[in-house]
Protein backbone atom coordinates (compact mmCIF):
# COMPACT_ATOMS: atom_id res chain seq x y z
CA UNK A 1 0.00 0.00 0.00
CA UNK A 2 1.50 3.33 -1.06
CA UNK A 3 0.16 6.54 0.39
CA UNK A 4 1.00 10.15 -0.44
CA UNK A 5 -0.24 12.87 1.89
CA UNK A 6 0.33 16.52 2.61
CA UNK A 7 2.48 16.95 5.70
CA UNK A 8 3.34 19.85 7.95
CA UNK A 9 6.29 19.21 10.24
CA UNK A 10 7.13 21.66 13.02
CA UNK A 11 10.84 21.82 12.31
CA UNK A 12 13.45 22.86 9.74
CA UNK A 13 15.20 20.29 7.50
CA UNK A 14 18.26 20.49 9.73
CA UNK A 15 16.36 19.70 12.93
CA UNK A 16 16.39 16.35 14.70
CA UNK A 17 13.23 14.28 14.06
CA UNK A 18 10.86 13.97 17.03
CA UNK A 19 8.95 10.97 18.34
CA UNK A 20 5.94 10.06 16.20
CA UNK A 21 2.85 8.35 17.62
CA UNK A 22 -0.65 7.47 16.45
CA UNK A 23 -3.43 7.25 19.03
CA UNK A 24 -0.81 6.61 21.70
CA UNK A 25 1.09 3.98 19.69
CA UNK A 26 4.69 5.05 19.03
CA UNK A 27 6.23 4.32 15.66
CA UNK A 28 9.80 3.17 16.44
CA UNK A 29 12.49 5.34 14.97
CA UNK A 30 14.33 2.35 13.50
CA UNK A 31 11.19 1.43 11.52
CA UNK A 32 11.14 4.92 10.07
CA UNK A 33 14.82 4.62 9.17
CA UNK A 34 14.21 1.30 7.38
CA UNK A 35 11.24 2.78 5.53
CA UNK A 36 13.40 5.67 4.27
CA UNK A 37 14.78 3.47 1.47
CA UNK A 38 11.32 3.60 -0.13
CA UNK A 39 11.30 7.42 -0.11
CA UNK A 40 14.47 8.59 -1.89
CA UNK A 41 15.18 12.31 -1.57
CA UNK A 42 18.03 14.80 -1.94
CA UNK A 43 18.16 15.33 1.82
CA UNK A 44 17.94 12.65 4.53
CA UNK A 45 15.40 14.66 6.50
CA UNK A 46 13.03 14.78 3.53
CA UNK A 47 13.32 11.00 3.15
CA UNK A 48 12.68 10.62 6.89
CA UNK A 49 9.59 12.79 6.58
CA UNK A 50 8.20 10.71 3.71
CA UNK A 51 8.87 7.49 5.60
CA UNK A 52 7.25 8.81 8.79
CA UNK A 53 4.07 9.96 7.10
CA UNK A 54 3.71 6.63 5.24
CA UNK A 55 4.07 4.67 8.48
CA UNK A 56 1.56 6.94 10.24
CA UNK A 57 -1.09 6.15 7.63
CA UNK A 58 -0.12 2.48 7.73
CA UNK A 59 -0.67 2.48 11.50
CA UNK A 60 -4.03 4.23 11.11
CA UNK A 61 -5.23 1.58 8.67
CA UNK A 62 -3.99 -1.30 10.83
CA UNK A 63 -5.71 0.18 13.87
CA UNK A 64 -8.92 0.46 11.85
CA UNK A 65 -8.56 -3.17 10.73
CA UNK A 66 -8.31 -4.22 14.38
CA UNK A 67 -11.37 -2.15 15.29
CA UNK A 68 -13.33 -3.84 12.51
CA UNK A 69 -12.17 -7.28 13.63
CA UNK A 70 -10.69 -8.12 10.25
CA UNK A 71 -8.62 -11.24 9.65
CA UNK A 72 -5.71 -11.10 7.22
CA UNK A 73 -6.30 -13.02 3.99
CA UNK A 74 -3.13 -12.44 1.93
CA UNK A 75 -3.35 -12.65 -1.85
CA UNK A 76 -0.65 -13.70 -4.30
CA UNK A 77 -0.18 -11.69 -7.48
CA UNK A 78 2.59 -11.96 -10.08
CA UNK A 79 4.40 -14.43 -7.84
CA UNK A 80 4.41 -12.12 -4.80
CA UNK A 81 2.37 -12.85 -1.68
CA UNK A 82 1.01 -10.02 0.43
CA UNK A 83 2.19 -9.64 3.99
CA UNK A 84 -0.49 -9.90 6.67
CA UNK A 85 -0.33 -6.14 7.26
CA UNK A 86 -0.80 -5.47 3.53
CA UNK A 87 -3.76 -7.83 3.46
CA UNK A 88 -5.35 -6.09 6.46
CA UNK A 89 -4.92 -2.63 4.91
CA UNK A 90 -6.39 -3.83 1.63
CA UNK A 91 -9.26 -5.38 3.57
CA UNK A 92 -10.04 -2.06 5.26
CA UNK A 93 -10.15 -0.24 1.95
CA UNK A 94 -12.26 -2.92 0.26
CA UNK A 95 -14.75 -2.87 3.13
CA UNK A 96 -15.05 0.84 3.76
CA UNK A 97 -14.25 2.55 0.47
CA UNK A 98 -17.11 1.99 -1.93
CA UNK A 99 -16.53 2.94 -5.56
CA UNK A 100 -19.35 2.90 -8.13
CA UNK A 101 -18.69 1.14 -11.42
CA UNK A 102 -18.56 3.52 -14.41
CA UNK A 103 -21.53 2.83 -16.67
CA UNK A 104 -21.49 2.79 -20.46
CA UNK A 105 -22.94 6.29 -20.71
CA UNK A 106 -20.14 7.72 -18.55
CA UNK A 107 -17.48 5.89 -20.55
CA UNK A 108 -18.92 7.04 -23.86
CA UNK A 109 -19.05 10.63 -22.64
CA UNK A 110 -15.38 10.45 -21.65
CA UNK A 111 -14.54 9.00 -25.08
CA UNK A 112 -16.45 11.74 -26.92
CA UNK A 113 -14.76 14.47 -24.86
CA UNK A 114 -11.25 13.05 -25.29
CA UNK A 115 -11.13 11.62 -28.80
CA UNK A 116 -7.64 12.95 -29.44
CA UNK A 117 -6.38 10.50 -26.80
CA UNK A 118 -7.72 7.62 -28.85
CA UNK A 119 -6.27 8.59 -32.21
CA UNK A 120 -3.36 6.71 -33.68
CA UNK A 121 -0.45 8.97 -34.73
CA UNK A 122 0.20 10.15 -38.26
CA UNK A 123 2.97 8.12 -39.90
CA UNK A 124 5.53 9.71 -42.21
CA UNK A 125 7.93 7.99 -44.57
CA UNK A 126 10.88 10.27 -45.30
CA UNK A 127 14.36 10.27 -46.78
CA UNK A 128 17.22 12.71 -46.25
CA UNK A 129 20.76 13.57 -47.19
CA UNK A 130 22.83 14.66 -44.20
CA UNK A 131 25.81 17.00 -44.50
CA UNK A 132 27.29 16.53 -41.05
CA UNK A 133 28.86 19.41 -39.10
CA UNK A 134 29.17 20.07 -35.34
CA UNK A 135 27.19 23.01 -33.99
CA UNK A 136 30.30 24.64 -32.53
CA UNK A 137 32.41 24.42 -35.72
CA UNK A 138 31.59 27.56 -37.72
CA UNK A 139 33.84 26.68 -40.65
CA UNK A 140 32.48 23.15 -40.95
CA UNK A 141 28.90 24.44 -40.74
CA UNK A 142 29.49 26.90 -43.53
CA UNK A 143 31.05 24.21 -45.73
CA UNK A 144 28.24 21.75 -44.99
CA UNK A 145 25.62 24.31 -45.93
CA UNK A 146 27.43 25.14 -49.17
CA UNK A 147 27.70 21.45 -50.05
CA UNK A 148 24.00 20.94 -49.28
CA UNK A 149 23.00 23.87 -51.48
CA UNK A 150 25.06 22.46 -54.35
CA UNK A 151 23.46 19.02 -54.11
CA UNK A 152 20.02 20.59 -53.75
CA UNK A 153 20.56 22.48 -57.01
CA UNK A 154 21.37 19.18 -58.71
CA UNK A 155 18.20 17.63 -57.27
CA UNK A 156 16.05 20.46 -58.55
CA UNK A 157 17.28 19.66 -62.07
CA UNK A 158 16.96 15.88 -61.63
CA UNK A 159 14.70 14.86 -58.67
CA UNK A 160 15.07 11.19 -59.61
CA UNK A 161 18.70 11.08 -58.48
CA UNK A 162 17.91 11.57 -54.76
CA UNK A 163 18.88 8.03 -53.77
CA UNK A 164 22.18 8.06 -55.65
CA UNK A 165 23.10 11.48 -54.23
CA UNK A 166 22.25 10.23 -50.71
CA UNK A 167 24.57 7.27 -51.17
CA UNK A 168 27.34 9.57 -52.39
CA UNK A 169 27.04 12.47 -49.95
CA UNK A 170 24.99 11.61 -46.86
CA UNK A 171 26.84 11.04 -43.59
CA UNK A 172 23.93 9.16 -42.06
CA UNK A 173 23.71 5.33 -41.89
CA UNK A 174 20.56 5.67 -43.99
CA UNK A 175 22.81 6.53 -46.95
CA UNK A 176 23.16 2.85 -47.86
CA UNK A 177 19.36 2.78 -48.25
CA UNK A 178 19.29 5.82 -50.49
CA UNK A 179 18.60 8.09 -47.53
CA UNK A 180 15.41 6.30 -46.53
CA UNK A 181 14.60 6.72 -42.84
CA UNK A 182 11.63 4.38 -42.82
CA UNK A 183 8.44 5.18 -40.92
CA UNK A 184 8.49 8.12 -38.51
CA UNK A 185 6.05 9.60 -36.03
CA UNK A 186 6.19 12.97 -34.30
CA UNK A 187 8.94 13.22 -31.72
CA UNK A 188 11.34 10.80 -33.40
CA UNK A 189 13.49 13.40 -35.19
CA UNK A 190 15.05 16.71 -34.22
CA UNK A 191 12.58 19.61 -33.85
CA UNK A 192 13.97 21.41 -36.92
CA UNK A 193 13.74 18.29 -39.07
CA UNK A 194 10.23 17.56 -37.85
CA UNK A 195 8.92 21.08 -38.47
CA UNK A 196 10.15 20.94 -42.06
CA UNK A 197 8.80 17.43 -42.63
CA UNK A 198 5.33 18.21 -41.25
CA UNK A 199 5.02 21.21 -43.57
CA UNK A 200 5.73 19.14 -46.68
CA UNK A 201 3.46 17.19 -49.00
CA UNK A 202 4.31 13.67 -50.24
CA UNK A 203 6.88 13.77 -53.03
CA UNK A 204 8.16 17.21 -52.04
CA UNK A 205 11.84 17.98 -51.39
CA UNK A 206 12.79 20.71 -48.93
CA UNK A 207 13.35 24.00 -50.77
CA UNK A 208 16.48 24.76 -48.72
CA UNK A 209 18.90 22.88 -46.46
CA UNK A 210 17.42 22.32 -42.99
CA UNK A 211 19.83 23.04 -40.13
CA UNK A 212 19.95 20.82 -37.03
CA UNK A 213 22.51 19.98 -34.38
CA UNK A 214 23.81 17.26 -36.70
CA UNK A 215 24.44 19.52 -39.68
CA UNK A 216 22.26 20.28 -42.71
CA UNK A 217 19.58 18.04 -44.21
CA UNK A 218 17.94 17.82 -47.58
CA UNK A 219 14.59 16.19 -46.82
CA UNK A 220 12.14 14.40 -49.06
CA UNK A 221 8.72 13.37 -47.74
CA UNK A 222 7.85 10.13 -49.49
CA UNK A 223 4.50 9.28 -47.91
CA UNK A 224 2.11 10.31 -45.16
CA UNK A 225 -0.45 8.00 -43.54
CA UNK A 226 -3.10 9.85 -41.58
CA UNK A 227 -3.80 8.56 -38.09
CA UNK A 228 -7.29 7.32 -37.27
CA UNK A 229 -9.56 7.46 -34.27
CA UNK A 230 -9.81 4.10 -32.52
CA UNK A 231 -13.47 2.93 -32.26
CA UNK A 232 -15.13 3.25 -28.86
CA UNK A 233 -15.70 -0.50 -28.64
CA UNK A 234 -11.95 -1.12 -28.85
CA UNK A 235 -11.16 1.11 -25.86
CA UNK A 236 -14.32 0.83 -23.74
CA UNK A 237 -12.69 -1.49 -21.20
CA UNK A 238 -9.57 0.69 -21.03
CA UNK A 239 -11.72 3.78 -20.35
CA UNK A 240 -13.74 1.97 -17.67
CA UNK A 241 -10.54 0.88 -15.90
CA UNK A 242 -9.14 4.41 -16.04
CA UNK A 243 -12.31 5.99 -14.66
CA UNK A 244 -12.60 3.32 -11.97
CA UNK A 245 -8.99 3.89 -10.86
CA UNK A 246 -9.43 7.67 -10.83
CA UNK A 247 -12.51 7.47 -8.63
CA UNK A 248 -10.85 4.88 -6.40
CA UNK A 249 -7.79 7.07 -5.82
CA UNK A 250 -9.95 10.04 -4.85
CA UNK A 251 -12.16 7.94 -2.60
CA UNK A 252 -9.17 6.36 -0.87
CA UNK A 253 -7.60 9.78 -0.34
CA UNK A 254 -10.79 11.08 1.24
CA UNK A 255 -11.04 8.02 3.45
CA UNK A 256 -7.47 8.40 4.71
CA UNK A 257 -8.17 12.09 5.37
CA UNK A 258 -11.12 11.11 7.57
CA UNK A 259 -8.98 8.68 9.54
CA UNK A 260 -6.34 11.37 10.01
CA UNK A 261 -8.85 13.97 11.21
CA UNK A 262 -10.29 11.56 13.78
CA UNK A 263 -6.91 10.38 15.13
CA UNK A 264 -4.54 11.74 17.76
CA UNK A 265 -1.22 12.07 15.98
CA UNK A 266 1.86 13.46 17.71
CA UNK A 267 5.23 14.47 16.23
CA UNK A 268 3.96 15.04 12.73
CA UNK A 269 0.89 16.83 11.38
CA UNK A 270 -1.00 15.34 8.47
CA UNK A 271 -3.23 17.83 6.72
CA UNK A 272 -5.54 16.00 4.35
CA UNK A 273 -4.85 13.09 2.05
CA UNK A 274 -3.69 13.94 -1.46
CA UNK A 275 -3.51 10.40 -2.87
CA UNK A 276 -3.96 6.86 -1.75
CA UNK A 277 -3.65 3.63 -3.68
CA UNK A 278 -3.42 -0.05 -2.90
CA UNK A 279 -0.84 -2.06 -4.83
Amino acid sequence: MAVSIEVRFPSSPAAKPVKVSVNGITIPRDEIVREMQNHPADKPFVAWLGAARALVVRELLLQRAKALGLTAEPLTQDGRRETEDEALMRGVVEREVLVPEPDDETCRRYYDNNKTRFRSPDIYEASHILFAAPVDDTEARAQARADAEGVLATLQDDPGCFASLARAYSRCPSAEHGGNLGQLTQGQTTPEFERAMLAMTPGEVSSEPIASRFGFHIIRLDRKVEGRTVPYEAVAEQIANYLRDSVMHRAQAQYVARLVSAAEIDGIELAGAAEHRVN
